[in-house]
């Protein structure tokens, strides 16, 4: 029975690794026909069109788009992670009313749909004059996120036997000693977790940088692809290559983190 299972389990497993990687596969072919090459979309070319590349990188400002993209994701990243860590800390330390309402109000915020506050979020941007500016959107996406990051290191804080806050305290160090030298070294697996989780949402966002980066010199790496889908022409040849290199900087960042990445999903999701 147990051989029966395993073979059931890896057969399941293999069947959802297809059917996960059949719009990848199809991204591939696309990228590398030329259009006017009217074959299944399922069909390896027999050939190398790289203009697909040529066009995104040239004509579609790619790497101009991956830099702007690059600079909001990795300041909001570290203005999240380090904010988060710090607000999480008091809020699993110490157990009184106050600290668990905050915490309540923290899960009921997470819950709040980006599309419903765009508009009043939009206005307040905009008489700030923060529209089309880095520190605009970066501010708007760490203020966003902010709340399942403290959420997700409270929770692993909380696992920290408090007896070495104590130990490092007798030791003569201060409250922010404790919490840089002794707390925030052993949260490496949640922070890979905060890192990585933010960093594919902030890089694939499109719903704030369409409203908040309005200037092409601007736009993000997803702007940068739908300007190849337009009422009058569509590229989809052009966007699938756009696509194919927009993904490369997420999964070098998976690969080099991801033996953290499990650890810190359930050690800051479970209590």
């Amino acid at each position: 029975m147990k051989g029966y299972a395993g073979l059931l389990k890896n057969t399941v497993g293999l069947i959802i690794m297809a059917i996960h990687f059949v719009p990848f596969y199809i991204l591939i072919t696309m990228a590398f026909k030329k259009t006017n090459d009217y074959t299944s979309r399922w069909t390896l070319p027999d050939y190398f069109f790289l203009d697909n590349f040529r066009l995104a990188l040239g004509g579609g400002k790619l790497l101009q788009a991956m830099m702007n993209s690059m600079v909001v994701t990795t300041c909001s990243v570290l203005l999240i992670a380090l904010l988060g860590a710090m607000a999480a800390y008091p809020l699993a330390r110490v157990k009184n009313r106050f600290n668990l309402t905050m915490i309540s109000f923290i899960l009921a915020v997470m819950m709040v749909p980006k599309l419903t506050i765009l508009v009043p979020l939009y206005s307040l941007v905009a008489g700030l004059g923060g529209v089309s500016t880095f520190w605009g959107i970066i501010l708007l996406i760490t203020t966003y996120k902010l709340p399942a990051c403290i959420f997700l290191y409270s929770n692993f804080i909380a696992t920290i036997p408090k007896a070495l806050d104590e130990a490092a305290t007798i030791d003569g160090c201060s409250k922010f000693s404790v919490f840089y030298r002794i707390l925030l070294p052993s949260m490496m697996p949640v922070t890979a977790t905060v890192i990585i989780m933010n960093s594919v949402s902030i890089w694939n966002d499109y719903s704030f940088s369409l409203y908040f980066m309005q200037s092409p010199l601007k736009r993000t790496v997803t702007l940068a692809i739908s300007s190849f889908f337009s009422q009058n022409n569509t590229n989809l040849n052009a966007a699938a290559a756009a696509a194919l290199l927009a993904i490369i900087p997420a999964t070098v960042l998976y690969l080099s983190l991801q033996k953290h990445f499990v650890k810190g999903m359930v050690d800051g999701s479970v209590k």
